[in-house]
């Protein structure tokens, strides 16, 4: 298809010569093309509407009818072998063109029309789950939720979607933002609607609960319809951006979930701080504002779906369940714990929650524990005592400070002294001290260390210690038979014996003697 400014000069080529080839020769045209416009504008047309009949025209019914049918999704390829084996001979190109001419049209008219959204303070809170990263071979997910008003964000770690997770979840996120919504929107998972009739959600009786509880109302979108929910959308895409390690975040692994949710709580400080394109703030400082439109959060959390109650031990920090002792974290020594299980057979597990002043947190996860075998997870509890075998030295007195002030070899010597029975040994505790007036700390510290290791615990070892290691390095290297030499005597000097004197020899006999 020519250009305007083409057809313009071919045009004007026309009126100044009055012939179609002169008109062609001088527009660099074929003469059939500058009868053909001039055709056109005889007629009263548009002249840069023409086109050019093609191959494909016959055939363009039938690629609407394929487009209609496929909802503007048949692929161009597919398109051209079928209209090949109905007798098109044009190209592959040719149909490429074509099929995307034909969705062009198709999609105009029914294009979604988005209108702004002019939310309310207070109104509505949105919320979504994202796939998070796998820890230790189990798979996380980011709980992720939008206060449309001041835009601010709230991403949390949970370990599965059950019912009590998101409840804990959501309690934690109204508490972090100081207050309750009107209106809960998020997508129909199981834990919300339990199905629908007639395009009516049906909710879940548990949610139910918990949204009056808290005094909100719980709302879903239309099934398969994302557009609806916008806001919890696009905090779902950057959350997962910015914290599931990827090759274009260069993130390394987490090495625990204690990782994640502080790698999460980061995050929500960093977006929350920085100024929102649209509103031209930060969302932080929308929060405080709105705020003043948001009901209180109960004091109390929704535990109902939490379990039952446990109280951890006064001094061990189990608690037991169904046959089973589990442990907690020491910090809950004394206080009321929530436990539930979830899972079935294999996958069976003992979920424990603990209710504190930011809301509902998981603070353990075991395996089924049968009776006398419990289920303990060793960061749960302090680092033990030394006991009868980890026992190190440790300073009662302003002697033995001094003594084992000196270094590594003291306590060492002290150690094996008292482990081999050695007598009186403050007295020779006290006689390092005085040597190291004399030799220095190091090196009788060097010496103590020797003595341990060869168990020379007795009176006067240290000090011969002392003297040997002073002679053997001020006198200089000593020297040591190896396996390529030997100290003894040699008998090179027995190997003249009972030969003749050079100055015996005549001259010619002492030069050879000499060579």
């Amino acid at each position: 298809m020519k250009s305007a400014e083409e057809i313009m000069n071919m045009l004007d080529a026309f009126d100044l010569t009055g012939s179609l080839r002169d008109a062609g020769e001088l527009a660099g045209v074929s003469h059939h093309t500058v009868a053909r416009y001039v055709a056109v504008r005889d007629s009263g047309l548009a002249v840069c509407g023409v086109t050019r009949p093609m191959l494909i025209d016959e055939f363009l019914p039938k690629v609407e009818e394929w487009i209609e049918r496929s909802n503007g999704k048949v692929r161009a390829d597919v398109a051209h072998d079928k209209l090949v084996a109905l007798g098109f001979t044009g190209s592959e190109r040719t149909t490429r063109r074509a099929v995307a001419a034909v969705k062009k049209n198709y999609r105009l008219g029914r294009v979604r029309v988005h209108r702004p959204w002019v939310t309310e303070p207070g109104m509505w809170l949105q919320y979504d789950f994202g796939d998070g990263p796998v820890i230790d071979g189990v798979k996380t997910t980011l709980f992720c939720a939008w206060l449309a008003w001041s835009r601010f964000r709230v991403v949390l770690a949970i370990r599965d979607k059950t019912a009590p997770s998101v409840m804990a979840a959501l309690d934690v996120t109204l508490r972090r933002l100081g207050g309750a919504p009107t209106y809960l929107l998020t997508d129909n998972e199981k834990t919300v609607t339990t199905g629908h009739i007639a395009g009516i959600a049906v909710r879940n009786a548990a949610i139910v609960a918990f949204a009056r509880h808290y005094a909100v109302t719980i709302l879903t979108c239309e099934p398969c319809d994302p557009a609806s929910k916008g806001g919890s959308e696009s905090t779902v895409k950057v959350a997962k951006a910015d914290l599931v390690p990827k090759d274009t975040n260069l993130l390394e692994a987490y090495d625990s979930f204690a990782q994640l949710e502080a790698a999460c709580e980061a995050f929500c400080r960093e977006v929350n701080a920085r100024v929102h394109r649209v509103t031209r703030r930060a969302p932080a400082d929308m929060l405080a504002e709105e705020v003043a439109q948001l009901h209180p959060v109960p004091l109390v959390p929704h535990t109902v779906a939490f379990g039952v109650t446990r109280t951890v031990a006064s001094k061990t920090p189990m608690v037991a369940y169904d046959g089973g002792q589990y442990s907690v974290p020491a910090h809950l020594l004394g206080q009321v714990v929530w436990v539930r299980v979830h899972g079935a057979g294999a996958d069976e597990q003992v979920i424990i929650v603990h209710v504190g002043p930011t809301g509902p947190l998981e603070v353990a996860r075991h395996r089924r524990a049968m009776p006398g075998s419990p289920r303990l997870d060793d960061a749960h509890f302090p680092p033990a005592p030394a006991g009868a075998l980890g026992r190190i030295p440790k300073a009662r007195n302003e002697s033995e400070a001094a003594f084992l002030v000196l270094g590594d070899g003291a306590r060492l010597w002290l150690t094996e002294a008292a482990a081999a029975g050695t007598t009186k040994v403050r007295v020779k505790m006290a006689q390092a001290v005085t040597l190291s007036k004399l030799f220095g700390a190091a090196e009788v510290d060097w010496a103590l260390g020797h003595a341990a290791v060869h168990a020379r615990f007795g009176h006067g070892d240290l000090a011969s210690i002392l003297d040997h290691h002073a002679a053997t390095t001020t006198a200089g290297p000593t020297h040591r038979a190896g396996e390529d030499g030997s100290l003894t005597q040699g008998t090179s000097s027995w190997a003249a014996f009972g030969t003749t004197p050079a100055a015996e020899l005549p001259c010619d006999e002492e030069q050879e003697a000499a060579l």
